[in-house]
This record gives structure tokens, sequence and C-alpha cells, in this order.
């Protein structure tokens, strides 16, 4: 048995301490006790495990992938552990924890800039493509257009959700950047009951609000934004909105100040995505007046994130409120 055994079966959670009407609960999988910690290690065990087995990955072979971080970790403890290389490509917004955890696994990090439009040679995705390209016996995991990546959470975190709360679901919520979670975990519940909503959380800045309401992909629209791991600013194909009931838009401030009050309210240190979940989980909770279960996932640890949403300097420098714990109201 090693480290790859504990992947999933992660803790489902009650929050608590947020204001939803009554009769109405908020729970949250707590995806950053995963061994690699994040909600990816699910799909990078998923998505290897189908290489090996169709021969498509060979022992000693190098994994390329565009990465925000928690894909990367999760390929970079399985490369070690499997004895691949890793080669990982990154946009600079991606927090120097992240970064270094990968590099002391034995990865090599790409850094992209941020700002490089999708169809440049610098953007992190084309990047990674280009290097596999040029790389002969290398696999590239292509999280964004993958179906493996959705089937992942349908056979996986669905099924752990209904195992714990069954028919009491009303709701499933996440944010999404390749959309794996949202689509597998949305498609297994909805199998077991048509009625669950399912709700996708996108950040200003990315284009999937828009996409989703009026079909449109404005790139005047595309803006930066400080949430790692969320948005996107190219439609991935494994992005399944047939099994989508609503997009709702967050901003970094809603995400960061989610974050604050998980850590000072429920001893929660969470990443930037998950405080945009609970802070979508909530604003769903507000919308319901009859009993209610809304789940949403946590998909990675404030941990990698204390130079930046846990620190008041960096906060400040960027205009963020350093103390307000409160859940602020949708932005609309």
């Amino acid at each position: 048995m090693n480290i790859q055994s504990f992947i999933g079966k992660t803790p489902l959670v009650e929050l608590n301490t947020f204001d939803v009407p009554a009769d109405v609960r908020i729970f949250a999988k707590v995806e950053f006790v995963n061994p690699g910690g994040s909600i990816k290690d699910r799909i990078v065990r998923y998505i290897i495990d189908d290489a090996e087995r169709r021969g498509l990955l060979k022992p000693g072979a190098t994994i390329v992938e565009n990465t925000s971080g928690n894909t990367g970790a999760a390929i970079a403890m399985m490369a070690a552990t499997r004895g691949y290389r890793a080669v990982l490509t990154m946009p600079d917004k991606v927090s120097k924890e992240k970064q270094d955890a990968l590099r002391a696994m034995g990865a090599e990090v790409i850094v992209c800039p941020t700002s490089a439009s999708p169809d440049s040679a610098k953007h992190y995705v084309t990047c990674a493509r280009r290097i596999h390209a040029e790389m002969p016996g290398s696999f590239m995991l292509n999280q964004y257009d993958n179906p493996l990546n959705a089937e992942a959470h349908f056979r996986s975190t669905g099924p752990e959700i209904w195992e714990a709360l069954g028919q009491s679901v009303t709701a499933f919520v996440a944010s999404g950047s390749t959309g794996g979670t949202i689509s597998g975990t949305s498609r297994f519940l909805k199998q077991k009951n048509p009625a669950v909503r399912s709700v996708l959380l996108d950040p200003a800045g990315s284009i999937y609000h828009r996409y989703f309401h009026e079909g449109v992909v404005d790139p005047s629209q595309i803006a930066p934004y400080f949430v790692e791991g969320a948005g996107e600013d190219h439609l991935a194909k494994c992005m399944d909105f047939s099994v989508v009931d609503d997009v709702i838009q967050f901003t970094d401030a809603d995400a960061f100040a989610t974050c604050r009050h998980l850590a000072v309210r429920e001893g929660l240190i969470c990443g930037g995505t998950s405080g945009a979940n609970v802070w979508g989980a909530v604003q769903v909770a507000r919308s319901l007046t009859k009993p209610a279960t809304i789940v949403t996932v946590l998909p990675d640890s404030g941990n990698k994130y204390i130079s930046k949403i846990y620190n008041p300097d960096w906060l400040m420098q960027n205009g963020f409120d350093t103390g307000r714990i409160h859940t602020p109201e949708p932005t609309l």
C-alpha cells in the first residue's frame, strides 16, 4: 500500500456558522486531506491508471501538463512514486508555495505569463502542448479536454456524496476551470435524482458566466483575477453545461472574505476556490425556504496561499479588506 491508496473517501463536514434560512444545511467535502493536498488527486490517478492500462504511458516516460498547481502536485506525487519525469507549465499568478512544492517532488516547473492570450505561444496551455509535441514518448493528461477528468468525479466524488447524504441532496455547488468536478459530480447526482440542482461558480474575468447565460465568448471580458483554479479564458471541452442549471459570478473579494470566515469561524484554512464555493453555497441557500441540503467541495488547503490570501500585507496591497468575515451579498 502506497500513498496513492489514500485518495478519496474524504470527510464531509457540515458548516454551521453562516447566515442561512432555518432547515437549510450546507455540507463541504474536505478534499485537501487527499495525500497530494487537493481534489485533483482523484483525476490524476484515474487518468494515469487508464493511460498505463492502455499502454499510452510507458515506464520512465515524461508526463507533461498545464496546471494551476493542484493537478501538478498530484502529477508530481505520482511521477515520484511510479518512476516518471514531470514537466509542468503554470501561469505566474500561481502561489510560490505551490511552485516550490512541485519542485520539491522533482518536477520541472515552467512559469508562463498570466496575461498571455489563449492563442499566444507563451500561454501556459499552449506551452505544455508544444513541449508534449516535441518530446517523443511523453504523455499529456490534457485535463481541460479529457472526458476522463469528469468521469473520475462521476465514479468517485459523486458516489461518495450520495452514499453520505442520499436523497436529501438538493444542490451541488462548485467553481470550475476544467469543469471536471462540476460536470462529473453533477451528472452522477442527477442520475440518482434529476431534481438535484447544479450551480457553477465563475470568477469575474472568466468567460463561463456569460457563455452559459448568453452563449457568447467575448475576449474583451477576459480580465485578471487572483483566485487560482477557477474560471477560464477559453472553453474547456471537459465542461459539460448540459448538467449545469445555473452559473453565478463571484469576485476575489467574495472568495477571500469567505476564506477568512471559514478560518476564524469554522477552523478550516482553505484555498480561494473553497471560499468561492462556500460563498456560492450560501447564496443558493439564501434562495431556499424549505428543508434543503446543499453540498460543495473544499478543493485545497489555505496552506498553499499563506503568502497571499492569508497575508494582511498582500491583501492590503491588492485592495482587499483584511478584517471582513461576514459573507457578502451576491455580485449581480
